[in-house]
């Protein structure tokens, strides 16, 4: 296993490249969806007013940036982290499929049952959302690294295709009530946003192949 130090490096500057890419593609393709989809908020009466977030401008994209890029950064320390437990590491050849895995891992497999949504969609509980979002998380991941370390064997691929099928079997919350946002912006937003997090991960892995 690489040193703790050699390993949160990679996690800090793979984490936050990959973080400074999301946040220039959130400027330009998610952030005026976001912003569209608050004006039917507003016009609709479902703006909670008591609600703080930053001014317009300047501040709302520096708190975006900073957020995107420690987000990139946390994301960055599982990745490797996983990695070196696993005993399979990322290199400069095979940096891209462990970002291929993460995206099905933390983005894929939950947009299937909780797709992203923009501001004026009701939601499910959030604790119940959460609690889905992290169990698909568990059991997508756990069957990408059985299939990786055991693949050759019937009986892994087996018990791998049963935890995908599982979180998706149990079915994700689902809301009640009526979106203020028209359905063609919940779909925009929704596919811009996984494919801005497809970038992200497809940077990541490589990136930290590269490092290591």
């Amino acid at each position: 296993m690489k040193p703790f130090q050699q390993l949160m490096r990679t996690a800090l500057v793979a984490g936050a490249m990959a973080g400074a890419v999301l946040f220039v593609f959130q400027y330009f393709f998610v952030v005026p969806r976001i912003l569209a989809a608050e004006r039917y908020e507003d016009h609709s009466g479902h703006h909670h007013e008591a609600e703080w977030k930053p001014a317009e401008g300047l501040e709302r994209n520096y708190y975006t940036a900073a957020s995107t890029v420690l987000t990139g950064i946390g994301y960055a320390a599982v990745l490797v982290a996983m990695a070196a437990l696993a005993g399979i590491p990322i290199t400069r050849r095979n940096g891209w499929v462990w970002g291929l895995a993460g995206f099905v891992t933390f983005v894929g497999a939950p947009a299937l049952g909780l797709p992203p949504e923009p501001p004026g969609v009701p939601v499910a509980d959030l604790g119940a959302r959460q609690m889905w979002w992290v169990m698909t998380v568990v059991a997508t991941g756990a069957a990408l690294l059985l299939v990786a370390k055991g693949w050759r064997r019937w009986p892994i691929t087996l018990a791998a295709g049963v935890l995908v099928l599982l979180p998706h079997l149990v079915g994700a919350p689902q809301a009640e009530g009526m979106a203020a946002v028209p359905a063609d912006l919940i779909r925009e937003f929704s596919v811009v946003t996984v494919l801005g997090d497809g970038v992200f991960w497809l940077v990541l892995g490589p990136v930290a192949g590269w490092l290591e």
